[in-house]
């Protein structure tokens, strides 16, 4: 026991100089992780980390770097490390809970925004969050209660009533839906969200007035397209086959892989008998959306109607392959066979 003690000192040093010696092994081994060399704000800051190990704020930072990178299963990883360093900090939590969501693991993304409320109870954005969930899984009860305890304490915030307005839609209430996205426009007339959803919504009723809210989502953003191609959704709707044209065509000249607006361009085709012209158009489609089986099918039938059978069966078939479910293609197998 006597020598015990007189060498505890030394026993207990060599003990923090191995454990000492570890961490910097595991440090170095994060910053020379080609991952984390592949970008210099991203290297910098894996660098910090290895200095201040403990930092949870630097583990937050970079998760977010890697998200924007898109590498986020490393991400979920970084905001994980920084909820346990710093156990406070509900927006660690709720960042979890957001990755988890967006890679759909939704019951685990529930866990985690839980854990944010319950960090900080007044955290209206968490609130929100839960309420986004709830739509997503259509527990529709339980997502107007995380939305009410939000507009509870604060009357004015337009994403409570945005978010009010996704679940009436979600319900096909479009009276009740359109009131929720005017209010959120109303309480933040640049709230681009809820301007698309009017001019969605109002497209769906045919009423003229959704172009004046699609023409202004453009506005606010001109590098999203999707309000040029919803303007021509309405015109199609509307039968007015060259003001929709017109609005693809738009849609192409400023981005060449916007799938949507060479599928529906082909349909308007089809519908004006330019067969050949609506194949051109689907056979675009599937090189851009090679999983795209409505494409196939769609190509098949231009292949079908100008009499090229052994293509339009090779398409058919393509599109059963990639949705089982696909009763169109099944039917015109059938058809096909039935012509022989």
């Amino acid at each position: 026991m006597k020598i015990w003690i007189k060498y505890f000192p030394l026993v207990l040093g060599i003990m923090l100089f191995i454990g000492c010696k570890n961490n910097t092994v595991k440090n170095t081994a994060a910053v020379t992780d080609p991952v984390f060399q592949s970008d210099p704000k991203l290297k910098n800051i894996t660098e910090q980390i290895s200095n201040s190990p403990k930092d949870a704020g630097l583990y937050f930072e970079r998760g977010t770097m890697l998200h924007k990178m898109q590498l986020d299963t490393l991400a979920i990883k970084d905001y994980k490390m920084a909820a346990s360093l710093d156990t406070g900090r509900a927006e660690y939590y709720s960042a979890v809970g957001d990755l988890l969501f967006e890679n759909k693991d939704i019951s685990g993304s529930v866990e985690w925004i839980q854990k944010a409320v319950a960090k900080n109870p007044t955290d209206r954005k968490a609130h929100l969050k839960m309420a986004k969930l709830f739509l997503y899984i259509k527990n529709y009860q339980k997502a107007f209660q995380e939305i009410n305890i939000v507009l509870m304490k604060d009357v004015h915030n337009p994403e409570a009533y945005f978010l009010k307005g996704m679940v009436y839609k979600d319900m096909r209430d479009t009276a009740k839906a359109i009131s929720n996205f005017l209010t959120s426009v109303q309480e933040s007339p640049d709230y681009r969200e809820a301007v698309v959803q009017l001019g969605l919504m109002y497209s769906a009723k045919k009423d003229p007035v959704s172009l004046r809210y699609l023409d202004n989502a453009y506005k606010m953003d001109s590098t999203d397209i999707f309000p040029i191609f919803a303007k021509g959704v309405y015109y199609q709707d509307k039968k007015d086959f060259a003001a929709a044209k017109e609005e693809y065509k738009k849609c192409i000249l400023k981005s060449t892989h916007f799938a949507d607006a060479y599928f529906n361009m082909g349909y308007i085709l089809m519908q004006e008998d330019s067969v050949q012209k609506a194949w051109r158009q689907y056979n675009i489609v599937t090189k851009i959306d090679p999983t795209n089986p409505a494409a196939y099918y769609n190509r098949g039938l231009c292949s079908e109607m100008m009499d090229s059978i052994k293509n339009a069966v090779t398409d058919y078939n393509m599109a059963v392959s990639l949705d089982s479910s696909y009763s169109s293609p099944k039917e015109a197998l059938k058809r096909i066979k039935g012509r022989k």
